[in-house]
């Protein structure tokens, strides 16, 4: 049974293990060194209120997490988010993510946002397939952004718009 919740401090740890090892083993992050906790710490700082961030927990263990972050600085974005989906390995297939997806959805569309961005590096065909099953749209690719092991990484920009809300 998988339960969603706000994430909480004490959750730093299974956190920062589930993202070093994207860091490590993936381009689904262009970080090219892992964090430390107390650089996680302050990563952590800038979640709540308009941008939730939230974690699946099986069996009392976090096995994955979703965030809504701001998407540029400029005022004219408020409306437009950047949605970010990591899974502990050990959890992979079994719609953690799709649970993850669906709320994270959800609360975006209770804050009002009108856009949520989602970059996606080539080749994550998982991950494009679950941006599709929840409606988002591909609307292009930044070619050769990324350096990383030991290869250009192009990032492909995928978006659903949310329904109107009333501001």
């Amino acid at each position: 049974m998988v339960h969603i919740r706000e994430a909480v401090i004490e959750d730093l740890p299974n956190l920062l293990m589930i993202y070093n090892h994207a860091v490590r083993t993936s381009a689904a992050t262009f970080d090219l060194e892992e964090w430390t906790l107390e650089e996680r710490r302050e990563w952590f700082s800038h979640y709540g209120g308009p941008y939730p961030l939230i974690v699946a927990v099986v069996d009392g263990v976090v096995v994955g997490y979703s965030s809504l972050s701001p998407f540029r600085q400029k005022a004219a974005y408020a409306k437009t988010v950047e949605i970010s989906v990591y899974i502990d390995p050990k959890f992979w297939g079994r719609g953690i993510g799709k649970i993850l997806m669906e709320e994270i959805l959800k609360r975006a569309k209770e804050l009002q946002y009108h856009i949520v961005i989602s970059g996606i590096t080539a080749g994550n065909d998982a991950s494009v397939k679950l941006h599709e099953k929840f409606g988002f749209s591909y609307i292009g690719t930044f070619h050769e952004v990324g350096w990383k092991f030991n290869k250009w990484q192009d990032v492909m920009f995928y978006e659903p718009i949310l329904p109107e809300s009333s501001s």
